[in-house]
């Protein structure tokens, strides 16, 4: 264990937030995602919620300042409701460390898929809340 690095943190997910370069994406995946057939690393997260998760990945991880939406999820087709609580909760953790970040961009549920497949790697996590895909592009780390 490491003073000040999140519990929920594996060895795994900081040896690869660590390799991770500025502009890779890292999909932090709900616990439906088709994670194993969109990319070819998948890291395991199981149990554990993707607002745990931010908040453990936040701290060691700057969101890109030179793109629009760093932060993207998952949009909600129109023939389903919505849980406007999902984003929220996401949005209240990322404004606890980058306040100025653009709104929380959205992307189609078939482009998110493409898009999982060109990011770095997928986070599987134990979120079972619909729609709780999310995706953060990883920053400049200015000394």
């Amino acid at each position: 264990m490491l003073k000040g690095i999140s519990k929920y943190l594996s060895p795994e997910l900081l040896y690869h937030l660590y390799k991770m370069g500025h502009g890779d994406e890292l999909v932090i995946a709900d616990a439906f995602y088709p994670g194993d057939t969109m990319n070819k690393l998948v890291i395991r997260a199981d149990g554990i919620g993707v607002v745990d998760l931010l908040n453990g990945i936040l701290p060691l991880f700057n969101l890109d300042s030179y793109v629009s939406n760093p932060v993207q999820m998952m949009a909600v087709p129109s023939n389903d409701t919505p849980d406007p609580e999902v984003e929220k909760s996401y949005r209240s953790v990322i404004d606890q460390y980058y306040p100025d970040t653009q709104p929380i961009g959205k992307i189609e549920r078939f482009e998110f898929y493409e898009r999982s497949k060109k990011a770095y790697a997928i986070l599987m996590t134990g979120e079972t809340t619909k729609y709780g895909n999310i995706i953060i592009k990883k920053g400049v780390i200015t000394v």
